[in-house]
């Protein structure tokens, strides 16, 4: 028995060492680069860090109580009132009201909502519209509405990046970001005493920071996730996230649904798919990924030139504008785009990122957020000024509701992309979360004090 007892005690004395190298630990700087702007909408890095939604997405993509603790319908969801949860403060020692909620959300939706009105009543923020908002709960964890500190309790304007998130802003100069942590966010403190982003920072030189750890977290574009899980890198890869698409103008030259329709007969996806994308997107014709609806499948996604010629009946357009969303692959992709549009009888130019209001093609990248197909949708069709309504919620009111929107060729799905974020060796629990975004509040660095 003495033994047993002893071999027992030298086996828990050598898994101490294994227990406390793979605990979280609290401390230490998280060094962050990206290509882009932190707060670029939609899905700034920084901007989940900052700020938080009245509610929130879970893993599966179910709506979570966030801000607020708890909602109600009535009217046939034509009102909603969202409780407000008590004892929350923004980053500055202002108690959160539902005042606040009301004058962030007017500043960051000031048209084409998914409400028609929405104010404060005591503790609570009520939504109404004429139509109903049967996604609205869905449709507040989006990236779009997450509240911001507008005017402090003295009455004093924002500077607009005060939030009540797990990080606040401690400055902001010569291209590094720098968040301190929370200490009294009411979802408990991050485990990162601050995080850096260094902002506007090449793929290749992230790559390079990495590698000698000057930097224990970068970005993948998907068209270089073969590349890097080649290098070796510790590469974290979401389901798809973003629809790359081409928004048609409907005015003009293109004011005839049978030219829009002949361009979407034009564009060959898998080509972009497999020679843009190096074969890391789905292609598509639906607006929602197959794993959201089962049915994407019956949208069909070959190229059929001899139906664009015919379709075009041997009219012309004036030289198209094409305007493009990004750059690299993006860019990329709209050169052949408008090699796939010439063969079909129209003439493509990419034109000035400035001239995108007035473009007649429109390439770009829309989230795809959320678990729930219907407030996708929603999202989706809101993203490029358009509504759509669904009757029920039965699969086959999704399916009639996402052809009639595609049938009006205003928008042609191309490719869904994954997002990606390669991480360093002493990062630990770093895990994408339910907007396909890394949870750095939830990281912690392996040899942290």
């Amino acid at each position: 028995m003495f033994r047993r007892f002893a071999i027992s005690c030298f086996v828990a004395l050598l898994t101490l060492p294994a227990a406390a190298r793979t605990r979280p630990h609290y401390g230490g700087t998280l060094h962050v680069e990206i290509e882009g702007d932190p707060w670029q909408r939609p899905n700034g890095i920084a901007r989940r860090l900052v700020f938080d939604g009245l509610t929130t997405l879970d893993t599966t993509g179910a709506v979570q109580s966030a801000l607020a603790s708890g909602w109600e319908s009535d009217n046939a969801d034509h009102r909603w009132q969202f409780r407000l949860r008590p004892g929350v403060y923004f980053h500055d020692g202002s108690l959160l009201t539902s005042t606040a909620v009301v004058q962030s959300l007017n500043l960051d939706c000031p048209a084409n909502c998914p409400w028609a009105t929405v104010h404060a009543v005591g503790s609570m923020v009520v939504f109404t519209n004429d139509s109903p908002m049967p996604n609205l709960p869905a449709l507040l964890a989006g990236d779009d509405f997450l509240i911001a500190l507008t005017v402090s309790a003295d009455g004093k304007t924002s500077s607009g990046d005060i939030g009540t998130g797990p990080f606040q802003v401690t400055s902001f100069n010569n291209g590094l970001l720098v968040l301190g942590a929370n200490e009294t966010c009411w979802q408990g403190r991050p485990f990162a005493d601050a995080i850096e982003i260094r902002v506007h920072r090449a793929v290749h030189d992230q790559w390079l920071d990495l590698s000698i750890g000057r930097a224990e977290m970068v970005e993948v574009p998907a068209e270089m996730i073969r590349q890097a899980q080649q290098q070796r890198l510790k590469v974290l890869v979401s389901p798809p996230a973003e629809l790359l698409a081409l928004e048609i103008s409907d005015n003009g030259a293109l004011a005839n649904p049978m030219m829009r329709a002949a361009i979407a007969a034009s564009i060959d996806r898998s080509a972009l798919s497999n020679v843009i994308f190096q074969k890391q997107g789905e292609v598509t014709a639906s607006l929602l990924p197959q794993s959201l609806t089962g049915f994407s499948f019956l949208f069909p996604v070959d190229r059929d030139l001899n139906k664009a010629h015919e379709l075009r009946g041997g009219l012309t357009t004036p030289t198209l504008t094409l305007s493009v969303d990004g750059d690299g692959a993006m860019r990329l992709a709209a050169q052949r785009i408008a090699l796939n549009l010439k063969e079909a009888g129209f003439n493509a130019q990419e034109g000035s990122d400035g001239g995108a209001q007035h473009a007649d093609l429109m390439l770009r990248l829309i989230p795809l957020e959320g678990g729930e197909p219907f407030a996708v949708l929603e999202d989706v069709s809101r993203s490029v000024g358009q509504t759509v309504l669904l009757p029920d919620s039965s699969p086959t009111s999704l399916y009639r509701a996402e052809r009639d929107f595609l049938d009006r060729h205003t928008l042609i799905p191309l490719v869904d992309l994954p997002r990606a974020y390669a991480a360093g060796a002493r990062v630990r629990d770093l895990a994408l979360d339910a907007h396909d975004l890394p949870d750095l509040a939830s990281a912690s660095l392996e040899d942290a004090p």
